[in-house]
């Protein structure tokens, strides 16, 4: 349904009017014919009708779309009354922010927030209902503490009330201390998980570096054991080399001497023949 014409102030295009209703446009709808609706009239036309009111064209929800802006906007340009005028408001606003202003309005007719009470009340005055509203809330007037929701809750037993208040606050403790047991043992349970997981890891990193400590172990006694096969060899080369040195003194002066003696076994004084035959030639060679 629209908005009822006679809460406007001044005219109001008729293009602007449900073809259904005749009231002012509200939340419209255009057909392709381009005549305009509110939504809840053309949907509720459209459930028992396949065509247009106006004139009678075949029409289809999923044909349906949004105002012209043109006309959008001239229609959230009027102006109108509050529907709280009745009751004393005054306000006269546009129709793009009416619906703002009556949820806040003053002078809105509401319902009493307190259970039971059926009385309807302005918003101004609610304040004051409560204050004096039969099935308000308000304490025992004794010290319990109990909440007094009704009229028969005046003649309550306090100490009983106090008992079951008291029971209550033990078994919400009991509660939240198994829970609190509950949530502790849940975590000790995951960090000892934890924990052996990781001890299972580390012992396993243990493990490899004992192998790999083993392995290199083994390496270097490999190579201390490959070095001292290398010094006794350069040893025994370094012992045979001297041998061969002394030796090869040895030959070198056996050498020597074999030289000089050779040398001496051949030398002797020439004889006066050999001496003359050699005279002449001399000269014949000056």
């Amino acid at each position: 349904m629209g908005y009822d014409i006679e809460r406007f102030v001044g005219y109001v295009n008729e293009g602007l009017l449900c073809s259904i209703c005749r009231d002012v446009l509200e939340d419209p709808l255009q057909a392709p014919c381009e005549h305009a609706f509110c939504t809840a009239c053309i949907h509720g036309w459209l459930v028992h009708h396949s065509n247009c009111p106006e004139d009678r064209q075949l029409i289809d929800v999923s044909l349906l779309r949004p105002l012209y802006r043109y006309m959008k906007n001239d229609l959230n340009r009027l102006q109108l009354h509050c529907r709280n005028r009745e009751y004393g408001c005054e306000m006269i606003c546009s129709l793009e922010s009416i619906d703002r202003h009556e949820r806040e309005c003053e002078y809105s007719q509401i319902p009493c927030s307190n259970a039971g009470c059926t009385v309807q009340i302005e918003r101004r005055n609610l304040d004051g209902h409560l204050a004096v509203c039969e099935y308000r809330s308000r304490e025992c007037p004794n010290g319990c503490g109990y909440t007094i929701l009704s009229a028969e809750d005046t003649q309550h037993n306090c100490v009983a009330e106090l008992r079951t208040e008291l029971e209550l606050l033990r078994s919400e403790m009991i509660c939240r201390v198994e829970e609190a047991k509950h949530e502790m043992e849940s975590r000790l349970d995951s960090q000892r998980r934890h924990m052996v997981q990781k001890e299972s890891i580390l012992q396993n990193e243990i493990e490899e570096l004992k192998s790999q400590m083993s392995r290199m172990m083994s390496d270097v006694r490999s190579l201390m054991a490959a070095e001292r096969q290398h010094r006794q060899e350069l040893e025994q080369a370094e012992l045979e080399k001297r041998e061969l040195m002394e030796l090869l003194k040895g030959l070198q002066k056996d050498c020597r001497l074999t030289t000089e003696g050779s040398r001496k076994s051949n030398f002797r004084p020439l004889t006066r023949l050999e001496s003359a035959k050699r005279k002449p030639r001399e000269v014949t060679v000056i």
